[in-house]
Protein backbone atom coordinates (compact mmCIF):
# COMPACT_ATOMS: atom_id res chain seq x y z
CA UNK A 1 0.00 0.00 0.00
CA UNK A 2 1.39 3.38 -1.00
CA UNK A 3 1.62 6.31 1.39
CA UNK A 4 1.01 8.88 -1.37
CA UNK A 5 -1.56 8.10 -4.07
CA UNK A 6 -3.13 9.72 -7.12
CA UNK A 7 -5.46 12.55 -6.10
CA UNK A 8 -3.75 13.29 -2.76
CA UNK A 9 -3.07 16.90 -1.78
CA UNK A 10 0.68 17.31 -1.11
CA UNK A 11 3.18 20.00 -0.11
CA UNK A 12 6.70 20.25 -1.58
CA UNK A 13 9.33 20.07 1.18
CA UNK A 14 12.54 20.91 -0.70
CA UNK A 15 13.78 22.39 -3.94
CA UNK A 16 12.83 25.40 -6.03
CA UNK A 17 9.10 24.86 -5.41
CA UNK A 18 9.38 24.50 -1.62
CA UNK A 19 6.09 25.31 0.13
CA UNK A 20 3.88 24.87 -2.95
CA UNK A 21 0.73 22.77 -2.70
CA UNK A 22 -0.68 20.62 -5.44
CA UNK A 23 -2.62 17.51 -6.28
CA UNK A 24 -0.92 14.29 -7.37
CA UNK A 25 -1.82 13.70 -11.03
CA UNK A 26 -0.22 10.25 -11.28
CA UNK A 27 2.52 7.95 -10.01
CA UNK A 28 5.38 7.71 -12.51
CA UNK A 29 7.09 4.79 -10.77
CA UNK A 30 7.51 3.68 -7.17
CA UNK A 31 9.72 6.69 -6.31
CA UNK A 32 8.33 9.57 -8.44
CA UNK A 33 5.02 11.42 -8.70
CA UNK A 34 3.63 14.08 -11.02
CA UNK A 35 2.20 17.02 -9.02
CA UNK A 36 -0.02 19.66 -10.64
CA UNK A 37 1.82 23.00 -10.99
CA UNK A 38 5.05 21.80 -9.36
CA UNK A 39 8.49 21.29 -10.95
CA UNK A 40 7.50 22.97 -14.22
CA UNK A 41 9.89 23.00 -17.17
CA UNK A 42 9.82 24.84 -20.49
CA UNK A 43 9.58 22.55 -23.51
CA UNK A 44 10.09 23.70 -27.08
CA UNK A 45 7.41 22.08 -29.26
CA UNK A 46 7.67 21.73 -33.03
CA UNK A 47 4.42 22.44 -34.88
CA UNK A 48 2.62 19.39 -36.24
CA UNK A 49 -0.17 20.34 -38.66
CA UNK A 50 -1.31 16.71 -39.02
CA UNK A 51 -2.15 16.48 -35.31
CA UNK A 52 -3.19 20.13 -35.08
CA UNK A 53 -0.42 21.00 -32.61
CA UNK A 54 0.81 24.59 -32.68
CA UNK A 55 4.51 25.13 -32.14
CA UNK A 56 6.09 27.24 -29.42
CA UNK A 57 7.26 27.03 -25.83
CA UNK A 58 4.96 25.16 -23.44
CA UNK A 59 5.13 24.51 -19.69
CA UNK A 60 5.34 20.87 -18.72
CA UNK A 61 5.06 19.30 -15.24
CA UNK A 62 8.05 17.07 -14.50
CA UNK A 63 8.22 14.22 -11.97
CA UNK A 64 9.33 14.89 -8.40
CA UNK A 65 10.78 12.39 -5.94
CA UNK A 66 8.50 11.09 -3.18
CA UNK A 67 11.00 12.09 -0.49
CA UNK A 68 10.51 15.75 -1.49
CA UNK A 69 6.74 15.81 -0.93
CA UNK A 70 4.54 15.25 2.13
CA UNK A 71 0.81 14.77 2.49
CA UNK A 72 -1.17 17.91 3.43
CA UNK A 73 -3.17 17.61 6.65
CA UNK A 74 -6.31 19.83 6.46
CA UNK A 75 -6.80 19.73 10.25
CA UNK A 76 -3.39 21.23 11.07
CA UNK A 77 -2.90 23.05 7.71
CA UNK A 78 0.64 21.62 7.55
CA UNK A 79 2.58 18.79 5.93
CA UNK A 80 2.29 15.50 7.75
CA UNK A 81 3.72 11.99 7.73
CA UNK A 82 1.55 8.98 6.97
CA UNK A 83 1.15 5.76 8.90
CA UNK A 84 -1.05 2.69 8.57
CA UNK A 85 -3.67 1.26 10.88
CA UNK A 86 -5.80 -1.88 10.68
CA UNK A 87 -9.46 -1.30 11.59
CA UNK A 88 -11.69 -3.74 13.48
CA UNK A 89 -13.27 -4.95 10.23
CA UNK A 90 -9.82 -5.87 8.85
CA UNK A 91 -9.35 -2.92 6.47
CA UNK A 92 -5.89 -1.33 6.31
CA UNK A 93 -6.18 2.48 6.17
CA UNK A 94 -3.80 5.45 6.06
CA UNK A 95 -3.66 7.78 9.08
CA UNK A 96 -1.85 11.05 9.83
CA UNK A 97 0.99 10.56 12.33
CA UNK A 98 0.39 13.87 14.17
CA UNK A 99 -3.25 13.40 15.20
CA UNK A 100 -4.17 9.85 14.13
CA UNK A 101 -7.04 10.94 11.86
CA UNK A 102 -7.88 8.93 8.75
CA UNK A 103 -6.60 10.23 5.42
CA UNK A 104 -9.63 11.05 3.27
CA UNK A 105 -9.17 9.84 -0.30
Amino acid sequence: MEKIRKGDDVIVLTGKDKGKRGSVLRRIDEDHVLVDGVNRAKKHMKPNPVKGVAGGIVDKDMPIHLSNVALFNPATKKADRVGFKVLEDGRKVRVFKSNGELVSA
